[in-house]
């Protein structure tokens, strides 16, 4: 598995002279930033409410080896380092600038193929050949990256600044030196000629004299007898790491014939064991954050769902989002090419709180979902779901969702679910964000209407952001911070759920009869079948 170190370790082979020496090169990051390698971060509590843990772990899922959920778990508390990362989003915008940024990836991940199986090998100059290519491979790479950054308008302060240090780290003499003795090395292991004699079960290796090639003089006698296109049966050499005892045994036989060229592979595999540079290494990780996303966003654009850069709201609540969506039912729908609902969400002045209310299964809890993702996919700087948005910048994201009843619990279902809401009122501030679904739906509805109201009270008193999915209508019409959005269900027939949320008024209706209409369950259906 490959490593990665510190964030805000230095930056080797350049200049210390140069203002960028002296900052970290991120381009996740503005400020230096503490390590985060395996686990640096831990998994925040909302995800598994907000299905977050399945987003991000689809996300991760083919790129193990750059240890991204660090970084996906890193909510941001400043609107400058969010800024930072959506100014690189508009720069990968340029797809010409993408696709070359995807050649220098893949051709990394080369670089540390050959490095893996340098590493596993068992002979010595298997190894020190493998080592050499990767290292031939890694100067192409920078270099190529140096020019596609030279010719590409940036604007991006976190690309400018990464392009800076790769070009004082290819311009300074420790990476010259690299390409200059990888390309003279590959070179002249490209003009070694040698034969090899086989007698029986003796094989012996000399070098090439300018002897004629029977191969060649073969092909040509018989030329004239082909009549139709035959199987080749050449056995054409490959990029497979392994190397049996035999070859390995020939190469060594040719390393003496060439004593001055391997001895010099060898001397260069002792001084470039570590040929990877920090600046380039970091870059390699980092960008995997906005390409991974990208792809997995990729499906869902093509099937014409939006994806936009949000306004950060730091002290204004009056957020808003067009055509918005559940990104981890979006993605569970697109792959039973099926599209997702989008729906629109916008607080107004006092406006503070978002009750829900309206039919089961008519989209209540992903519109909370829903709420909770952008508003976190936003901390940490990502495309949010939907044509436009503006977002509150928070501090903290708590949610309480129900769980199953555990039967070993000393007390009720009703005592677990206070102790949980008043351990999120204790830690919430005015600044953080609260989504709630279902709450006290294991108590009576009059007791549910009693508690509901004091803990919305409490967060109003907070002038804290919060959605609030209920069974309980009159929760909806308690004070103008307040909104009503309920789920809607299709006028011809309401059995038929639309799965859009909008404002308006809740109606109190359950929809229940017109369930039971349809799967033949009133009291009339059910006494006719009784009878006969």
């Amino acid at each position: 598995m490959t490593t990665f170190g510190r964030l805000d370790a230095p930056v080797d082979n350049i200049d210390p002279s140069s203002a960028m020496a002296r900052q970290t090169c991120s381009i996740l990051y503005s400020k230096p930033k503490e390590a985060m390698a395996d686990g640096g971060e831990s998994e925040p509590n909302c995800f598994h409410d907000l299905l977050l843990d399945q987003v991000f772990s689809s996300i991760n899922k083919d790129r193990n080896d750059y240890q991204l959920l660090p970084f996906f778990y890193d909510h941001l508390h400043d609107a400058d380092e969010i800024r930072f990362r959506y100014e690189v989003w508009r720069d990968l915008e340029n797809q010409a600038l993408t696709s070359s940024i995807r050649t220098f990836e893949s051709q990394m991940l080369e670089v540390r193929q050959r490095l893996a199986w340098s590493a596993k090998s068992s002979f010595v100059q298997h190894r020190r050949a493998l080592h050499l290519d990767a290292a031939h491979r890694y100067c192409n790479a920078v270099a190529s990256l140096v020019r596609v950054l030279k010719e590409t308008e940036i604007n991006s302060a976190a690309l400018m600044g990464f392009r800076e240090s790769l070009n004082a780290y290819a311009s300074s003499s420790p990476f010259e030196q690299l390409a200059s003795a990888t390309s003279l090395l590959k070179d002249q292991l490209s003009q070694v000629r040698y034969c090899i004699n086989l007698k029986g079960l003796h094989v012996r290796v000399v070098k090439y004299e300018g002897e004629e090639d029977y191969g060649a003089e073969i092909i040509k006698t018989f030329e004239r007898f082909q009549q139709s296109t035959v199987k080749d049966y050449r056995r054409s050499i490959s990029d497979w790491p392994n190397m049996n005892h035999v070859e390995a045994m020939i190469v060594d036989r040719v390393a003496l014939l060439f004593s001055d060229l391997f001895s010099s592979i060898e001397s260069f595999c002792e001084q470039e064991s570590d040929f990877l540079n920090r600046t380039v290494t970091l870059f390699e990780r980092e960008i995997q954050f906005y390409l991974s996303y990208l792809d997995f966003i990729a499906p869902l654009k093509a099937q014409g769902l939006s994806f936009c850069i949000p306004e950060i709201l730091e002290t204004s609540k009056e957020i808003s989002a067009v055509e918005t969506f559940d990104l981890a039912l979006a993605h569970k729908l697109e792959l039973q090419r099926m599209v997702v609902v989008r729906n629109d969400l916008h607080l107004e002045g006092i406006e503070r709180i978002i009750v829900v209310s309206g039919p089961n299964q008519g989209g209540k809890t992903t519109f909370a979902r829903t709420f909770g993702q952008i508003h976190y996919l936003a901390s940490i700087g990502c495309l949010v779901p939907g044509q436009q948005a503006q977002l509150y910048l928070y501090d903290q994201l708590y949610t309480h969702f129900g769980k199953e009843e555990d039967p070993t619990y000393q007390s009720g279902k009703l005592e677990e679910d206070l102790i949980r809401i008043r351990a999120v009122l204790n830690q919430a501030t005015s600044n953080s964000i609260i989504i709630m679904n279902e709450i006290f739906a294991s108590t009576t509805a009059l007791d549910a209407l009693g508690l509901g109201l004091k803990v919305i009270d409490k967060i109003q008193n907070l002038d804290a952001l919060c959605v609030v999915v209920t069974f309980i209508d009159e929760l909806s019409r308690i004070g103008p911070w307040v909104v009503s959005m309920t789920s809607t269900v299709n006028p011809t027939n309401p059995a038929d759920r639309t799965f859009k949320i909008v404002r308006q008024p809740a109606d109190g209706l359950a929809y229940a009869l017109a369930i039971a209409q349809k799967y033949q369950l009133t009291y009339d259906d059910i006494r006719g079948r009784l009878k006969s």
